[in-house]
């Protein structure tokens, strides 16, 4: 059952999301050690997925960079974390009209044909995409206004998707029911904070960024991303596709170097790269206790330790936590570690 199913309808705050190693219910653990073991006043949140480890940092640092190669994951921190002025009235206003939606205006059979009686029912797939063609054709919003009411549809949309919590595969069902509410996010108040936001590779990212704190939660197993939230992508990119196969994918792109084989050495060349004070690293035990091989960590507690100790002196923190599973997979004794490592080496 979704976490969601109790959330208020009208607004989403960040971490309202279903999202694979979202680290929000760790987060008073590892910003109490980060709080605890760094210093300074720059953040940088390299593989920020939903954007709730910035969320809990915002009022311990004054700048912040924020990166993730998802279109649907930039929308978001440019929504919540955005600078630009927005009008809550104009937003309340369509947020109403949207809910009103029952049948294509403007928007065309794309959305409905290859995500209804599948991803949606047929009925929300349709509000869906005139919902979203409606936000395309709106003249009145600036850019921040745009972004929130984009990333207050994908709430929205992931709030009543068919699935089991990512979009790999849907349910199938005879009868998918009509679920879908409008609801719109609640922006967090940044105007005190020097936010800039990305959409780039992190090797490449890292190595033009300078922050004294620079902290990792990279994928680590074999499961991309950007094909276990293509819905979601599409909604975001609104490029409508062809799409492929049972799951209705798109062809791949943004295939995550950080789920195949080279994931150590994509990671040492991260940490030999990045310019910062202190690197923080999230990790989980999956490597040795997954049976599936999808949740099979990429790169190994040691090779994390080793890349890390070649920059500076690290601390090694650790606790229990029971991992996202969709319920096929046993993950025995698990345990999340954070690294936190005071860089001495520049290269």
């Amino acid at each position: 059952m979704s976490t969601l199913e109790n959330i208020d309808t009208k607004h989403f705050n960040i971490e309202n999301r279903r999202y694979i190693g979202n680290k929000n219910k760790l987060m008073p653990w590892i910003s109490e050690l980060i709080r605890d073991n760094t210093q300074g006043t720059s953040f940088f949140d390299v593989f920020a997925g939903t954007g709730s480890v910035t969320e809990w940092e915002l009022p311990d640092f004054d700048t912040f960079h924020i990166n993730d190669f998802l279109y649907s994951n930039e929308i978001v921190f440019k929504a919540f974390f955005g600078n630009e002025e927005y009008n809550p009235e104009k937003l309340d206003k369509l947020a109403e009209e949207y809910n009103q939606i029952n049948e294509r205006h403007d928007d065309d059979d794309y959305f409905v044909t290859q995500y209804g009686d599948k991803f949606f029912s047929h009925n929300d797939a349709i509000k869906i995409g005139e919902i979203r063609e409606q936000i395309q054709r709106a003249t009145s919003l600036n850019d921040r206004e745009r972004s929130i009411l984009i990333a207050s549809l994908v709430y929205s949309a992931d709030r009543a998707a068919n699935t089991v919590g990512h979009y790999d595969a849907y349910r199938m069902l005879s009868d998918v029911p009509d679920r879908f509410v409008f609801g719109l996010i609640t922006p967090e108040q940044t105007t005190s904070k020097d936010i800039i936001i990305y959409r780039r590779d992190a090797n490449e990212l890292v190595r033009e960024i300078n922050a004294d704190v620079v902290f990792l939660d990279p994928p680590y197993n074999s499961r991309q991303y950007s094909r276990f939230y293509h819905v979601l992508e599409a909604i975001v990119k609104w490029d409508k596709p062809q799409l492929f196969g049972v799951a209705m994918k798109p062809k791949a792109e943004n295939m995550s170097d950080y789920s195949k084989t080279s994931a150590p050495k994509a990671f040492d060349d991260l940490i030999q790269n990045i310019h910062g004070r202190y690197i923080v690293v999230t990790y989980n035990n999956t490597y040795e206790n997954a049976k599936s091989s999808s949740s099979r960590n990429k790169i190994t507690h040691e090779q994390i330790l080793n890349s890390l100790n070649s920059v500076g002196k690290t601390q090694v923190f650790d606790q229990n936590y029971k991992s996202f599973n969709a319920g096929n997979t046993d993950f025995g004794d698990h345990k999340e570690f954070v690294f936190i490592t005071e860089v001495t080496n520049h290269g």
